[in-house]
């Protein structure tokens, strides 16, 4: 079997008194999309940034492709794709130019054009960078870190300022990469970004990883089952169980009819995330 993608075993860092992550260990397979999902402040950012190289560790082993990511060199980054959350890009060059120019970097990238209408930047091609929306920039962020057809693309909130229809062209980009061989490590504050686009999933929170594993059956167990709600002359009820439809079935049987307001509510990724966050806010 192939060597992971990216592997950290026991990840710390410290800023002075204050630690950041506390023994973060994770690995993501080569040609998966695996996102890194926490509140702000959990730690995400800080991972990313050693995996990229550009923050030092204070603890623990750290492999992206392969090489230690802070000692590695100019070859192993131009295997990389780079997303921040924000960059600034010379606002003289026009749209296509600066695409152009960076695709000339490498050895074999994606056709311009192709990117351009991933993002959804076609209709601004010709429009000098420092004219862009922030959304557009954010956009062009996205298309600058792709053209080069990179081994591992980091994706650090890629979406932020795009509108639902460029938002589901980048989700078809980055399938289309997925399938391609590119391995993929997302942050995002949309879940269902998250959902729709990862194999698995690692939960960070407070500099701790919480869980991990296939995004179906991240959380515990609990907070992925199934509810059931009706209304009968009692009032409301709720009832968490395995087999909602068993649960209907039953009440269609005692009542006699379909219970008024039946609703069987299978919890998304969000609602699994959300309790995992809560926990965490009400111990600490």
């Amino acid at each position: 079997m192939s060597t992971p993608a990216v592997e950290v075993v026991d990840l710390q860092k410290r800023y002075g008194e204050r630690t950041a992550l506390h023994g973060v260990s994770f690995a993501v397979e080569r040609g998966e999309v695996f996102a890194l999902l926490g509140p702000n402040g959990a730690g995400k950012s800080t991972t990313i940034e050693i995996l990229e190289g550009y923050r030092r560790r204070s603890g623990g082993t750290a492999s992206v492709l392969g090489a230690d990511p802070g000692t590695a060199g100019l070859d192993w980054r131009a295997r990389l794709g780079i997303v921040l959350q924000s960059a600034s890009e010379p606002g003289t060059a026009r749209v296509r130019e600066q695409l152009a120019h960076f695709a000339a970097f490498y050895p074999d990238p994606r056709d311009v054009d192709e990117v351009l209408e991933a993002v959804g930047l076609t209709a601004a091609a010709r429009l000098r960078v420092s004219a862009l929306s922030g959304g557009q920039r954010r956009r062009l962020d996205v298309a600058l870190g792709v053209v080069g057809r990179p081994e591992l693309l980091f994706l650090d909130e890629p979406t932020t300022g795009f509108d639902p229809e460029a938002r589901r062209r980048f989700w078809q980009l980055i399938r289309t990469l997925r399938d391609e061989g590119t391995t993929i490590l997302l942050t995002t504050h949309y879940l269902d970004e998250a959902a729709a686009l990862g194999d698995r999933a690692a939960v960070i929170a407070g500099g701790r990883l919480l869980d991990i594993g296939p995004i179906d059956a991240i959380g515990p167990a609990e907070a992925r089952t199934p509810v059931v709600r009706w209304t009968d002359a009692d009032g409301r009820h709720e009832l968490r169980s395995e087999t909602p439809a068993v649960v209907v079935a039953d009440l269609v049987a005692r009542t006699g009819g379909e219970p008024a307001g039946v609703e069987i509510v299978r919890p998304s990724l969000e609602d699994v995330y959300l309790s995992m966050i809560e926990a965490v806010e009400a111990d600490a």
